[in-house]
């Protein structure tokens, strides 16, 4: 079993920076994938990066040069560096873990919203 856990979300001005943290706990050598979902507000749920085990990032066109996905293996997070954030980066954003052999792992969320 795998669970994940955020943190780092809050309030920002349009151009500022946040860092979002993904915390994994379980049993990590099932881990596919991770990746940061947003869903904003009136939106369906949305993919906005993701990194693979071997640290391969990709991102969504609309972040790509502003925000950057991260994995720590030894602490066990997955990081979203958000940079330049625009009021349209509001939502609550959520941590995933695709695994294998069983249903991907969901955090709480964490609400960003960038005031303009």
């Amino acid at each position: 079993q795998v669970h994940v856990e955020e943190s780092g979300g809050g309030l920002v001005q349009a151009g500022g920076s946040l860092r979002l943290s993904c915390e994994v706990f379980g049993t990590v050598s099932s881990i596919l994938n991770m990746a940061w979902y947003r869903q904003r507000p009136g939106k369906q749920r949305e993919l906005v990066a993701t990194i693979t085990t071997e640290r391969i990032p990709s991102y969504v066109d609309s972040v790509k040069g502003r925000f950057t996905i991260s994995m720590d293996i030894l602490r066990g997070t997955v990081d979203l560096q958000m940079n330049s954030l625009k009021p349209e980066d509001t939502a609550v954003y959520y941590c995933n873990a695709e695994l294998q052999d069983s249903d991907p792992a969901w955090g709480q969320g964490t609400q960003v919203i960038v005031s303009s």
